[in-house]
């Protein structure tokens, strides 16, 4: 399967609107030094740093890895059991999340220098793949875990029923709060997300959010929208992506979160992307938290404690003043969350498809999902979630995750974030404006957007 003309000028314009929200795949690894985008490098290199053994020159394959997520024990694994199974040679290169996207456009389309097999962000899947950048692999479906997969990540790895992309790891995000802040005030766990708004708004004070969340953060607020059974875009029998703001059960949703902004966040209703890690723990002047509550990825329990008396750029965890459940739904169980992680596809350009077909079996492995648990990553086969652990940051982690959700798999959705269409339109929302003018408005901006 060859990409076309057209579809590189899509991957280019992709790559234009994608370049300055690459953190779409977030890092949940317990790594408090590292962001959720990663570090960009200035090049690829092998994970070695050494010329890699060589093989047999035919089962000779390349895999691009996004950021330092995946631990050296893993790819030396990967290296290890692909040479045992092919007598070939694996290269795993390593790609920063910030250029990723640019090297990805170029690469993919050149036979000569596509990697085989590549991680790509969750939320990038749609362009790529209906573009046609990765082969179709849906006759691998059941070796690589079948239905156990996480449903919303193979969804977005999907185009017209043929499967292209599958996922590789998942992180999820939930509810930290100050359990002595909310013991004081005898307020108990809710059980509804009514409640959940009930009670945060109760622990709002001048100086403390009971809920601290900005305005414009989009990709945190669509919990409330996906909650109450709304969507962010919707695909007709035709075919054609719309933007659905206007929804019933979008509205609903948005006026929840309208209704929480203003009752319970101290934030600035243009913030969007935050560390509220920072607001939960005690503030170094005051001695005193400037949140009782916040929502974050699994991978922010890291940065959430006291200070550390070892380390100066560290802090630990402490039972008595914090604790963690996930974010409620309308009726009880889960609300639908925004999930992080990443996908992995096989180049369509690769012109050693079978050999990169047993990486991609040795990648959903018994062995190497386990590991991937073991390593704080969640597996893409939930069948071995079980290997995260099973204390409380795990199950949360596994539950939150089972229930999330993603993106619309819209072909044309990186151009809506690109444009920063939701952080305008949840800003104004956040501000107090009439959310069905606002929804209509921009419906308007974002539908012409969704099927190019």
């Amino acid at each position: 399967m060859r990409i076309g003309r057209s579809a590189i000028v899509a991957l280019a314009a992709a790559a234009l609107t994608l370049s300055g929200c690459a953190g779409g795949a977030e890092d949940p690894t317990p790594d408090p030094t590292t962001d959720a985008a990663g570090e960009a490098t200035e090049e690829a290199t092998d994970d070695a740093g050494e010329e890699p053994e060589a093989g047999d020159g035919e089962n000779d394959i390349t895999l691009w890895l996004m950021g330092g997520d995946t631990p050296d024990e893993l790819r030396d694994y990967l290296k290890t059991t692909y040479n045992e199974k092919t007598g070939g040679t694996l290269t795993i290169e390593e790609q920063g999340w910030g250029d990723a996207v640019a090297k990805l456009v170029t690469a993919l389309p050149d036979a000569a220098n596509t990697p085989d097999v590549t991680e790509i962000g969750n939320t990038w899947s749609p362009t790529f793949t209906t573009v046609g950048a990765f082969s179709d692999i849906s006759d691998m479906m059941d070796e690589l875990g079948g239905d156990s997969l996480v449903e919303s990540f193979v969804d977005v790895g999907t185009v017209d029923g043929a499967n292209y992309a599958v996922p590789y790891y998942f992180g999820s995000r939930y509810i930290f709060y100050r359990s002595d802040i909310w013991s004081a005030a005898g307020k108990d766990v809710p059980e509804t997300l009514g409640e959940f708004n009930e009670t945060v708004a109760a622990l709002r004070t001048d100086d403390q959010s009971g809920f601290y969340i900005g305005g414009s953060d989009w990709r945190n607020g669509i919990s409330w929208i996906f909650a109450n059974g709304g969507e962010l875009a919707v695909q007709g029998d035709d075919g054609q992506w719309e933007s659905s703001l206007s929804m019933t059960e979008t509205q609903v949703g948005l006026k929840q979160f309208q209704e929480l902004f203003q009752n319970a966040s101290n934030a600035p209703a243009t913030e969007f992307d935050s560390t509220p890690w920072v607001n939960i723990n005690d503030n170094s002047d005051t001695g005193k938290p400037e949140a009782a509550t916040i929502i974050a990825p699994g991978w922010a329990r890291w940065s959430i404690g006291e200070p550390d008396p070892d380390n100066d750029e560290a802090v630990i965890w402490n039972d008595e003043k914090f604790d963690i459940f996930g974010l409620p739904g309308v009726d009880g169980g889960m609300a639908p969350v925004f999930a992080g992680g990443s996908n992995i596809g096989i180049s369509a350009a690769s012109q050693k498809q079978e050999a990169a077909k047993e990486l991609m079996r040795i990648v959903f492995s018994d062995e190497y999902q386990t590991m991937l648990g073991q390593n704080g990553l969640g597996p893409g086969n939930l069948d071995f979630a079980s290997s995260l652990g099973d204390d409380k940051f795990a199950q949360t982690l596994i539950d939150t995750a089972a229930a999330s959700k993603l993106t619309p798999a819209a072909p044309g959705w990186a151009a809506v974030e690109g444009a920063s269409l939701l952080e305008e339109f949840f800003g104004k929302v956040a501000e107090g404006g009439d959310i069905a003018a606002l929804a209509a408005e921009y419906d308007g901006k974002i539908t012409p957007m969704l099927n190019n």
